[in-house]
């Protein structure tokens, strides 16, 4: 058998194991737009009929618009024939490049002081989110599926796992100098593609030893990748045929099987490079120090490491404190706590150590990645990260909060796009004030209708996606109702849109963003909530409770309109064309 074949099978069988979490964060990353890109193309793609009736209609990638914006009234950048054209317009082609340009040109345009303020702040948010998220996703991706090529299961936890070795920074800065390099290396004829596969393995060096110098990263990288890059590409050819069949499918097979088995192959294309590089003492390869990824920890180290979970199997469970009458429905049902009293703090407390003697019970049995052996010391965040347990019950407070918190950073969001590519303030939504509540009421009925499919985050996901489908529809069809026939929101022309109200861009929005909310943000959000003073986080919480049902109710007389609000024709696909 050749190594290919060898390298395909194995990626066949760690992905037969983990299929879901791995098509998962590969949806996530395309969601992101931090790899795999082009798989959401039928989210996105007009229907055919839309198309014929109005040709002018047809969405055009917003970067080239972006551009064409920029640089029409410059003869002298114009990009549009020759080699050098080809090659700039493919050094320039990544979306943050696009959001810088697109930010400097608002920003030029705009001589009033406040909005000049808002749009630098919009695009230093942006470019946060693009550092720090979907810039670093890509190594988190590598982790979760170097660690099931071992283990039997990976751990929705693991998604944080360089928040718990404090590492976040550090890897961010290492992709970031990667991106740098490769872009200055695509300015040449070839060296965009020459560096492409020397920089091939800095994702995975990253994701075993986030520790590492972004030189120590790209060097050793290099180094690995020295005779195996012509190798690699045609590792990279023998794909061509899922790549067609995902086109043709219009992305649904890439998001379904050929992205997760791709990286899949590519994770044991990238083991088997490592074991070559140590065999061979190549320098600096004793950074590659993660060894637990790739084979299982000693049963007496596991033992002598997890000793106190050792002692807590072979103890008899406590019986769980129960929560009477009604408030116990509700936190059984619904995950709802409707006070804090010592019955909800003793429950809470027994939910969170079943949820983590559970996780540490199978790291000693070998069946998950013993997080106590990374090679990097995390005694003093172990804990917190820890009693992130995603199965845990929230506060009436915690909710508001979440709420409240969850339709401003929806409202920030569309405002914050708008200020950067139209160059002006516009207050999205229905209501006056700083909220958008589909984003808040969306999240809150996922972390209270759909309590009992968290131990499932598949089930949770298309939970979600019909939850939220049904919200944003009934949404639509109310403030239509209500406000005699004005639309916030259209969605006409989008292949499988529901009658304008919702469509399959805005559904995988919603499942996306739903298991992020119930798995990390929410849990997150509670655990400093619970750290606050519970009096002033009660007043502040009255505060702006009482401040959004008086928004809501003054908004029901006057509602907010105007150009690119109500009136969508101009910026209906706005958020859906941001990414690509």
């Amino acid at each position: 058998m050749s190594v290919r074949k060898e390298l395909k099978q194995k990626g066949k069988q760690s992905l037969k194991k983990h299929y879901l979490i791995f098509a998962a964060v590969c949806l996530i990353s395309a969601f992101l737009a931090s790899e795999f890109k082009g798989s959401l193309t039928f989210s996105t793609l007009q229907s055919f009929d839309q198309v014929l009736e109005d040709p002018s209609e047809a969405m055009v990638p917003k970067r080239s618009v972006g551009w064409e914006e920029i640089l029409e009234e410059s003869p002298a950048f114009m990009r549009t024939k020759g080699v050098l054209s080809d090659v700039l317009n493919q050094a320039t082609s990544d979306s943050i490049l696009v959001t810088a340009a697109v930010s400097v040109n608002s920003l030029a345009g705009t001589e009033n002081t406040e909005i000049f303020c808002l749009i630098l702040a919009g695009a230093i948010g942006l470019f946060a989110f693009w550092f720090f998220i979907q810039n670093t996703f890509s190594v988190i991706l590598r982790r979760i599926f170097l660690e099931g090529h071992t283990y039997e299961r990976v751990p929705i936890s693991r998604f944080l796992y360089l928040l718990r070795i404090k590492k976040w920074l550090r890897t961010s800065w290492i992709m970031l100098v990667k991106y740098l390099y490769h872009a200055f290396w695509s300015l040449t004829i070839i060296g965009g593609v020459i560096k492409h596969y020397s920089y091939f393995l800095v994702p995975y060096i990253a994701a075993e030893n986030p520790d590492i110098t972004a030189r120590q990263a790209i060097t050793l990288s290099r180094k690995m990748m020295k005779g195996h890059k012509w190798e690699c590409f045609l590792f990279e050819l023998s794909f061509l045929g899922w790549n067609l069949l995902g086109a043709l499918t219009l992305g649904i097979c890439s998001i379904f099987f050929t992205n997760p088995y791709k990286t899949a192959v590519f994770t044991e294309y990238y083991i088997r490079l490592r074991h070559a590089a140590k065999e061979a003492q190549l320098s600096n390869t004793d950074l590659l120090n993660d060894d637990y990824l790739y084979e299982k920890a000693d049963p007496l180290i596991l033992m002598e490491k997890y000793l106190d979970i050792l002692d807590i199997m072979e103890t008899p469970a406590p019986a769980c404190p129960e929560i009477p009458g009604f408030r116990g429905f509700l936190a059984r049902n619904l995950g709802i706590l409707l006070f804090w009293g010592k019955q909800e703090k003793e429950y809470e407390r027994f939910q969170g150590l079943q949820v983590k003697n559970r996780e540490l019970s199978e790291a000693l049995n070998g069946q998950v990645y013993p997080t106590r052996l990374y090679p990097i010391p995390q005694e003093k965040r172990r804990g917190q990260i820890e009693s992130l347990h995603f199965m845990r019950q929230y506060t009436i407070w915690s909710l508001i909060v979440l709420f409240l918190g969850l339709s401003f950073l929806g409202w920030l969001w569309e405002v914050t796009l708008t200020l950067i590519t139209d160059g002006e303030f516009i207050n999205r939504g229905a209501l006056n004030g700083p909220w958008l509540p589909i984003y808040g009421s969306g999240s809150i009925l996922i972390l209270t209708l759909l309590y009992r499919f968290r131990k499932n985050p598949l089930a949770e996901f298309f939970a979600a996606v019909l939850l939220c489908g049904f919200l944003e529809y009934l949404a639509s069809l109310t403030l239509e109702i209500t406000s005699g026939g004005m639309k916030w929101w259209d969605y006409s022309g989008y292949c499988l849109n529901l009658h304008g109200r919702t469509s399959a861009e805005s559904l995988l929005v919603f499942g996306v963003g739903g298991l992020t909310v119930v798995y990390i943000l929410a849990p997150l959000v509670d655990n400093l909530l619970h750290k606050a003073d519970q009096k002033l986080l009660k007043f502040i919480c009255l505060i702006l409770l009482t401040l959004f049902c008086l928004d809501l109710v003054y908004s029901q007389v006057q509602p907010n309109a105007g150009e690119g609000i109500s009136a969508m024709a101009e910026t209906k696909n706005l958020l859906m064309q941001f990414r690509y």
